[in-house]
């Protein structure tokens, strides 16, 4: 059975992105080891704020450093945090909040990024 999620803007949301490097960070999830060895791919969380909702049914999410995903609303990587992960979690939402702020002063409305 699957469960429609509306957004609205200003909602919090966790998108869990997969990445790749020689390294993985502190909050890395699923580690493995590439086949060649050279490279780990892993997960990473990701608290972003919804910005908009455009209409075709994208999301415009805002990241901590002020920069702008585009993100289908059905994308099976997002979801929006849960009640316990916004208590735990609240210092980095509550930064990136603050943070888009200052950001929308600096880079205007009519920056966009992927």
């Amino acid at each position: 059975m699957f469960i429609s999620t509306h957004y609205e803007p200003g909602d919090w949301v966790i998108y869990r992105k997969q990445k790749s490097s020689t390294i993985p960070g502190p909050r890395a999830e699923n580690v493995h080891a590439a086949s060649k060895g050279n490279l780990y791919r892993y997960t990473v969380d990701k608290f972003w704020v919804v910005q908009e909702i455009d209409s075709e049914g994208q999301l415009h999410l805002k990241t901590r450093r002020g920069k702008c995903h585009l993100v289908a609303s059905d994308d099976p990587q997002l979801r929006k945090a849960r009640l316990w992960e916004r208590w735990l979690y609240r210092n980095r939402f509550e930064q990136l909040d603050s943070d888009a702020d200052h950001a929308d002063a600096a880079t205007g409305p009519d920056s966009v990024q992927s």
